[in-house]
């Protein structure tokens, strides 16, 4: 026996292995892979053999299949088995593939639909000639945070709901769990509210929109008329197709400051009562709502009509960015400030943070806040959001508060991610390439191990004053959500290189939902 060319063929039976193996590489990274003996071949429409409670989980199956145009018209042999264990987590799931059959196993509809998404990259990686050839494996898989966020700001520019839609489904793919939704700005308010329906029909229209990036001076505008609004009904439609694809939706409704939108609909819940428009520039601004009562009412009834269309438990009130110009010179907010007794401003916002808190609270719901809400003392039940940096999540946890990590150094997609810019399309400035992303810890090296408990996640942010279209977000967040996926679920990344390899596979995947991503990666420019 030649041993010799036995030694041969192992190594180039295993080498074999490995690259093959390496077709199967998911993103973001499972807990477990385990590889086995033999393949499973998919060339027409599997038998679906399903739990009730994860009839998502299937039909996204179902629809999945039909989009691979597989080529056969043999009657099937396969199955996918969407089966209940419920020993495992909320989040968690095993994938099973066999020669003959497929099992996703799960506990909750939402595990069953992240093993869902595991599947529909193996197969769309392994499609070749209208059949899908899987090798067997097992994954078992649950992910490192409990929440993982991406955010889109719809308030600078607003998109269809067809593209709100494919947003989601590039983020369910990643298995995030939330979409921050972020609805009001001074440049537009985009939810329609019944009781004050001056919100949409003055404050969702601009007249005027900046032309090129805000340093270049002397500004210029388009001087036409911009903006729209998202209706209940597409509303409740987005929520639930978010839902179906294990996913919650966060609205934002901007307080006391970014509401210059508002008070120019309804300048009685301004300090000066004066008529305003809506902002045609980005930045930030002094046209804030005023503390007293009238304000509250307001805000209260729109709040009971933004929770009758999101049934998550979070609400995002914003909280950042609030100058006290007018603050200081309202006799209305200065007689809030003696009558509370309070020390200045800063803890008016405090005061105004935590009494929308109280009413947010009233209606089974929970608020976010940018880090700003640390500022005159932090609202009894706030989750905050950090993204001044980490110093605000590092203060926010030692207060024993639920942190969401998002500095703006690392977690903002409207940064650039190329060094030379002249081929990039307009951003607001910075520069976050993947690699850094990828390399991003949420928990800082500074906080005590008993506090890592309150940091529950982090989001990647998408502020879209220079994003005019759809496609111009999509560049902006492929591939760079990858490696934030990455960061949020997997508790043992790959080396950046391996990952790199893993992204660059995925682009078939991303051509197919026809999205329009960035092609260059940092290392292979340089």
């Amino acid at each position: 026996m030649n041993w010799s060319k036995i030694i041969v063929f192992f190594i180039f039976f295993s080498h074999i292995n490995t690259l093959f193996s390496q077709k199967n590489d998911i993103i973001p990274t499972p807990t477990e892979q385990t590889i086995n003996n033999g393949f499973m071949e998919i060339e027409n429409s599997p038998e679906i053999i399903t739990e009730s409670n994860f009839n998502s989980a299937a039909t996204l199956f179902k629809n999945a299949i039909k989009k691979l145009d597989l080529n056969s018209k043999k009657t099937t042999k396969n199955r996918i088995n969407f089966s209940l264990n419920e020993k495992l987590n909320e989040e968690e799931y095993i994938l099973k593939i066999n020669t003959n059959q497929i099992i996703i196993e799960a506990s909750t509809e939402t595990g069953a639909i992240f093993g869902f998404q595991s599947l529909y990259q193996l197969m769309n990686l392994n499609l070749k000639n209208g059949v899908v050839k899987l090798q067997n494996q097992v994954i078992k898989d649950s992910p490192r945070f409990k929440y993982r966020g991406m955010h889109l700001d719809v308030g600078r520019h607003m998109y269809p709901v067809a593209f709100i839609k494919k947003y989601i489904d590039g983020l369910a793919m990643l298995k995030f769990n939330n979409f921050h939704w972020h609805l009001t700005e001074d440049q537009g308010w985009r939810i329609e509210i019944e009781k004050y329906p001056e919100l949409n029909n003055i404050g969702s229209y601009r007249d005027s929109t900046l032309i090129g990036h805000y340093t270049d001076k002397p500004w210029q505008f388009d001087k036409t008329r911009y903006g729209g609004f998202y209706t209940k009904k597409e509303i409740k439609e987005v929520v639930r197709y978010a839902e179906k694809r294990g996913i919650n939706v966060i609205p934002e409704i901007e307080m006391p400051g970014h509401s210059q939108a508002a008070v120019s609909s309804y300048p009685e819940f301004g300090c000066t009562g004066e008529q305003v428009g809506v902002a045609p520039l980005w930045g930030v601004f002094k046209e804030i709502y005023c503390s007293k009562n009238e304000t509250f009412d307001f805000l209260e009834e729109i709040i009971d009509e933004v929770v009758e269309l999101f049934p998550g438990k979070y609400i995002h009130i914003g909280g950042d960015e609030a100058p006290k110009t007018n603050w200081k010179a309202c006799g209305n907010c200065q007689n809030v400030i003696n009558r509370e007794e309070l020390k200045d401003e800063h803890e008016l916002q405090s005061y105004f943070i935590t009494r929308m808190e109280k009413y947010i609270n009233s209606k089974g719901k929970q608020i976010i806040g940018w880090d700003e809400i640390l500022e005159g003392g932090l609202a009894p039940n706030a989750t905050v959001m950090s993204w001044r940096g980490v110093s605000g999540g590092i203060e926010a946890a030692k207060m024993n508060h639920e942190v969401i990590m998002t500095p703006n150094a690392t977690c903002y997609l409207d940064h650039y991610q190329a060094k030379d810019t002249s081929k990039e399309p307009l951003a607001i400035g910075g520069y976050t390439p993947i690699e850094e992303i990828y390399n991003y810890e949420p928990i800082p090296d500074e906080l005590d191990e008993s506090l890592h408990k309150y940091i529950i996640g982090a989001q990647g942010n998408v502020w879209t004053e220079y994003m005019k279209t759809s496609d111009h977000v999509e560049y902006m967040v492929f591939p760079r959500i990858f490696a934030l996926s990455e960061v949020v679920w997997a508790e043992n990344r790959p080396s950046y290189n391996d990952f790199e390899k893993k992204v660059i596979g995925m682009y078939p995947i991303l051509d197919k939902m026809d999205i329009n991503y960035s092609k260059h990666l940092e290392r292979l420019e340089e």
